[in-house]
């Protein structure tokens, strides 16, 4: 087993409800969902459906 197992979804997590400068203080998934909202015609599926969940 290696370390960096157990560390893994802590980074994962991290990184998923980390607020980035470049999308103006959204998380990705945020700048996601509201890109989707104001502009639905650029996704061919729904991103809301495609992200992973807790069960991962």
């Amino acid at each position: 087993m290696t370390t960096s197992a157990p560390i893994s979804p802590i980074f994962a997590a991290y990184n998923f409800a980390r607020r980035l400068k470049t999308l103006k203080g959204l998380t990705p998934y945020e700048f996601i969902c509201k890109a989707w909202a104001s502009q639905p015609e650029r996704f061919k599926l729904n991103p809301l459906q495609q992200m992973p969940g807790p069960n991962i």
